[in-house]
Order: C-alpha cells, then sequence, then structure tokens
C-alpha cells in the first residue's frame, strides 16, 4: 500500500493549492518526486512561481508538519480508506475537475456505475412538497441506473438520499467535515445505510469540524462527481447555488425545479432557470439533456429502464377529482379539505385514500396532504 505521509506533508505546505498539487504530483509522478525537484525542474517543468517552488522545498512549517505526521498515523491506526488523485479508484469525472481533492477519504465504497452520477441539491428547511417531489426524482433516477450525489444534509439532500435508497440504487454523500463525524449527527442512520449501498466521501482530515467555511468547498465534489446538478428548492443565498456555480464551471448540465413564486425557497431555482438553466417538471425533463452525453449501451439501458416507468394515466372519479382539485403545491390539512368538500367527513376520507393509493396525493407530517 502506497504511503500517504508524502501526500499529507505535500498538502500541508503553504500556499500550495490543490490543482497545482495534482498538476505537480501528475506532472513528477509521484510525491516524493515533487519534493525532490531542484527549484529550476518545479518551476520549468513544474510550471508554477518561485515562491511556490521556495515553499515546497522548505516544506511545511513544524506545525503543519506535525499535524501531517499526526494524521498518517491516526489513518493507519483506524484503518481508514483513503485513495489518492492517482488511484485507479478515484472517480474519473472528480480527477478531471480543474482542483480535484488530492486525497479522498472514504467509507463505504466506490462502484465503476457511480461514474454515471446526477446530483441533487436544495435547501435545508424544505416545504413538504418539495421533499417528496425530491425523493420520487431521486427514486425514478436510480431505477433507471444513475448514483445519486449529495451532501447528506438536512431537507432536500436527505430526500435526495433516502429516494435512492429506497428504489435499492446507489447514492454517494460528500461531507463538509472529517469522514469520522456524521453532520447532522441526527443522520447517523441514513449514513449507515448509504455506507451499505454506496460511499460517504471527504476531502478534510480525520477530527475536521464541520465549520460552515467547509461546506461550500466540498460543494465542488458534489458536482465534480456528476453529470449535472439538479436544485430543487433554494433560496438566493443557498449554498446550492454554489454547488450550481462549480456545475457551470465544470462544464457540467444545471437543472432547476420551479415552484410557487409566493415561497421564498423558490427564488434560487428561478434565478438560476432565468439564467439558462433546464427547468425540470419530471425526470424525463432531465434525461432528455443528458441521453446524448451516455455512452450507448448505458443509453439503451435507461431507455429500456424508462419505458418500464411511464406511469399509467390515472383515471378519477367525479367525486376524487373534486377533492383533487383541492390541492395545490402547498400543502393542505385535513381539516381544510373536510371544511371545503361536499361530502360526509367518512366519504373524504375514503377518497383520500383511494387518490394516495392511485398515487396521485401523499400523506405528509402534520396531518396533511400534498399533491404530487
Amino acid at each position: 500500500m502506497e504511503s500517504l505521509e508524502p501526500w499529507l506533508l505535500l498538502r500541508a505546505v503553504n500556499g500550495l493549492s490543490d490543482g497545482t498539487l495534482t498538476r505537480l504530483v501528475r506532472e513528477f509522478g509521484s510525491p516524493q518526486a515533487v519534493t525532490v525537484a531542484s527549484m529550476p525542474e518545479l518551476q520549468n517543468r513544474g510550471g508554477i512561481s518561485r515562491n511556490v517552488a521556495t515553499a515546497i522545498h522548505h516544506g511545511p512549517n513544524p506545525q503543519a508538519r506535525a499535524n501531517a505526521e499526526n494524521e498518517a498515523c491516526r489513518i493507519e491506526q483506524q484503518g481508514v480508506c483513503v485513495l489518492t488523485v492517482l488511484d485507479p479508484f478515484y472517480p474519473q469525472k472528480l480527477s478531471r475537475i480543474a482542483d480535484p481533492p488530492p486525497l479522498l477519504y472514504l467509507s463505504g465504497s466506490f462502484a465503476p456505475s457511480d461514474d454515471r452520477a446526477i446530483a441533487i441539491v436544495g435547501a435545508r428547511k424544505a416545504t413538504p412538497t418539495g421533499m417528496a417531489f425530491t425523493e420520487e426524482l431521486s427514486h425514478t433516477l436510480a431505477t433507471l441506473g444513475f448514483t445519486i450525489v449529495s451532501g447528506l444534509a438536512r431537507g432536500i439532500d436527505a430526500a435526495a438520499h433516502r429516494g435512492a435508497l429506497k428504489a435499492e440504487g446507489r447514492t454517494v454523500a460528500v461531507l463538509g467535515c472529517g469522514i469520522d463525524t456524521t453532520y447532522p449527527p441526527e443522520h447517523r442512520k441514513l449514513r449507515e445505510a448509504i455506507e451499505m449501498r454506496g460511499a460517504v466521501v471527504s476531502e478534510f482530515p480525520l477530527g475536521t469540524a464541520p465549520r460552515p467555511f467547509n461546506f461550500p468547498r466540498r460543494n465542488r465534489i458534489i458536482s465534480g462527481l456528476s453529470y449535472g446538478v439538479v436544485v430543487t428548492q433554494a433560496s438566493r443565498k443557498s449554498g446550492s447555488l454554489i454547488t450550481a456555480r462549480f456545475a457551470l464551471e465544470q462544464n457540467r448540465e444545471v437543472f432547476a425545479v420551479p415552484g410557487s413564486v409566493k415561497e421564498g425557497n423558490h427564488e434560487g431555482p428561478h434565478g438560476l432557470i432565468q439564467q439558462g438553466a433546464k427547468l425540470v417538471e419530471n425526470v424525463g425533463d432531465i434525461i432528455e439533456e443528458l441521453l446524448p452525453q451516455l455512452d450507448e449501451s448505458f443509453q439503451n439501458e435507461v431507455k429500456n429502464a424508462a419505458s418500464g416507468q411511464v406511469p399509467a394515466p390515472q383515471v378519477l372519479s367525479t367525486q376524487e377529482k373534486e377533492i383533487f382539485d383541492l390541492f395545490t403545491d402547498s400543502p393542505i390539512s385535513v381539516d381544510e379539505v373536510l371544511a371545503q368538500a361536499r361530502y360526509f367527513p367518512a366519504e373524504v376520507m375514503g377518497i383520500l385514500l383511494a387518490l394516495e393509493l392511485k398515487g396521485v396525493v401523499k400523506q405528509a407530517p402534520g396531518a396533511c396532504y400534498i399533491r404530487l
């Protein structure tokens, strides 16, 4: 097994970015070769400035060196899996972005099919409607053979992971903290389920706390792993829009799910649509855009799977349609339905059950129903 200490020491050099580190290691063949290269070699062959070359020659400061050496010991003692950017198992899409993480800490495992990934991100404070739509979208994409990538956060991210897991598909979670930390902590069981059917990854050293400034940085990994990024709900200042920006910089597709103009958490997707993002009403909008980018065998797999995903039109009775028409994009309580319906409560409850069985409405927390 390759020693990680040279990687950790090189990563600890002050002023050396991930993109430059990766480029140097690829050029010279290994981190050791970079550290022993002469100043002229680093500047001419490596294409770096004299200041950066000098920093590499001096190495990390004593505290950074001690931290790197301690990190190497902890990785070995705890048996943590770490992929270097030169590792053949390192995700190929991610390796081709401008600044891939030189080291990727991993729990669970990657599969070759994870190269066929779509990211779904959005608001932490998501609406029940947004959560339901996200889970349904993720479920369908996973059924078609796509791996779902997200950030394990509350709200939309969690719904995206759960949708893939319910479809018995694959999903990848990218953390904004060390791989030995679960954030938010209440997602421990969700994380364990992801590790069974996918991977949890981080670029941060062991013990790194989930600090706010880590999350925008990790978003480039979410987009870098994927064909494209779907934003389902987000405010205008949401971190999800940072993921969308990274996607554009990485030449990935950007998709956005519209919603009510009266709800602030749809401002982000609406802004993206105004800037040219693909509007998504159903999974077909995503497939239509991505299909030409897929290799021929996967194109055929998706087409064949999609043919079985088209739901049969639901025929509603007069009573069912009357109740169904009471629903909008926002959740509606049972009491509101009962107040607006012209039927006895027992009849309304029976009609709601029928609509739920037909898959056109779904029960949400708080004795509410949402339209699908």
